[in-house]
């Protein structure tokens, strides 16, 4: 430990991010956080978390101070022996990021998002439709765990048949043992299972991201203007199937919860949709599937007095940045009516969430199809598991009385 930590100053407050305890009721204690240790520093683990709005925006906004070249998991950033390949653009900075994720951004517009609302819709339609008449739902088996694989799927030019299996296979990837970091010594991002699907679309181009990736041109960083290796594009794939299929089955979870728990909010949206974007932007600031970021500290940094060292670690929690009294007023109350300032659950700066409009079009519809089949539901929090993720929050199951 560093010796400008000192070692009494969190002796009041205790966060740890892999206790099942604290991560099924975490927003008391960030709420102490923010007002008894704005920087906290875990000894166990040996890192820092900011818990307050402007230190997260700002942690998540400076690229030269907390870098995001060794990651943004804390595990990953902890491993001696990391070896970040090329093309894993979300865990780089300039140059290689700018490069990179240049090339993704064209392909993956908020525009070509907006314009898939419909198969989304039909997709939602063909998961809920059988349910009509039901007692019961499960909001993940039922639709969290489906509708964004198969989105994705739809992206990628994936068959539906082989959508669970890849599902399955990221949601493991992200998995920990409870009360444990995740184990990140057999880690993988080189897009193991989708060798035979971009072989396959190299013989049969489609309308299809895939297919994009592998004609689009760009400037690399050494000024070389190319194509994407197949390596890099396997990279891609991984990157973009994980991040679209875990964080928006944890929104849809988060959904079917939060709205169970304030009816009468949920009887006001089913009774006008219009409210729909509204209730859908305070879910994602509420309870967002991805509480907390972390990044690679590059050098000394003075933080509420004092200083930070190179080569910390340095935990942003959205998810209290998200409750912060200073940013949103009676910030522990959901309100679908709430107005002023933006969450930050997608980032902020280089590294904002390039699927932002995607999840916000699958959330929207997935809303709107619910609601009307299913105006009410009581969530069944005997039968529901939180599950055990270091890099999400969310639910493994959600079942739900209807009626």
């Amino acid at each position: 430990m560093s010796a400008s930590v000192d070692r009494t100053e969190n002796a009041s407050v205790y966060w740890d991010p892999y206790n099942p305890e604290i991560s099924y009721t975490p927003y008391p204690i960030y709420q102490r956080m923010r007002e008894e240790a704005p920087l906290y520093y875990n000894a166990e683990y040996d890192f820092y978390a900011v818990s307050r709005f402007s230190d997260v925006e700002r942690c998540l906004s400076d690229k030269e101070v907390f870098s995001s070249a060794r990651s943004d998991v804390l595990e990953f950033i902890k491993a001696e022996d990391l070896e970040v390949p090329k093309g894993m653009f979300i865990w780089e900075d300039p140059p290689l990021h700018t490069v990179y994720r240049s090339v993704v951004s064209r392909v993956f517009t908020p525009k070509r998002m907006n314009e898939l609302e419909g198969k989304i819709r039909a997709y939602c339609v063909r998961c809920l439709d059988p349910l009509v008449g039901a007692d019961r739902i499960d909001f993940i088996a039922d639709l969290g765990a489906q509708l964004p694989g198969g989105v994705i799927g739809m992206l990628l030019g994936i068959p539906d048949e082989d959508r669970d299996v890849i599902r399955d296979r990221v949601d493991a990837s992200l998995r920990t043992e409870t009360g444990k970091p995740m184990d990140v010594s057999q880690a993988s991002y080189q897009g193991e299972g989708f060798e035979d699907y971009l072989d396959w679309r190299a013989k049969y181009p489609s309308e299809d991201l895939m297919t994009e990736l592998m004609n689009a041109e760009f400037k690399d960083e050494t000024g070389t203007t190319r194509k994407l290796t197949r390596d890099e594009i396997l990279i891609f794939i991984n990157v973009l199937a994980g991040a679209g299929n875990e964080t928006t089955s944890r929104l849809i979870g988060w959904t079917g919860k939060i709205l169970s728990d304030n009816p009468d909010q949920r009887r006001e949206i089913a009774a006008n949709p219009a409210l729909i974007p509204a209730a859908l932007e305070e879910i994602l600031r509420y309870e967002p599937p991805g509480p907390a970021v972390a990044r690679y500290v590059a050098r000394d940094v003075e933080i509420h007095g004092r200083i930070v060292p190179a080569g910390s670690v340095m935990l942003s929690l959205i998810a209290s940045a998200n409750r912060d009294e200073q940013r949103f007023p009676d910030g522990e109350k959901f309100n679908v009516h709430r107005q002023g300032a933006p969450h930050i659950t997608f980032g902020r700066g280089i590294h904002s969430c390039l699927g932002a409009a995607l999840a916000r079009v699958e959330g929207r519809v997935a809303l709107d199809e619910l609601l009307k089949r299913f105006p009410d539901w009581t969530v069944d929090l005997e039968k529901a598991e939180l599950s055990s993720s270091s890099t999400t929050r969310g639910w493994d199951t959600l079942p739900a009385f209807l009626r």
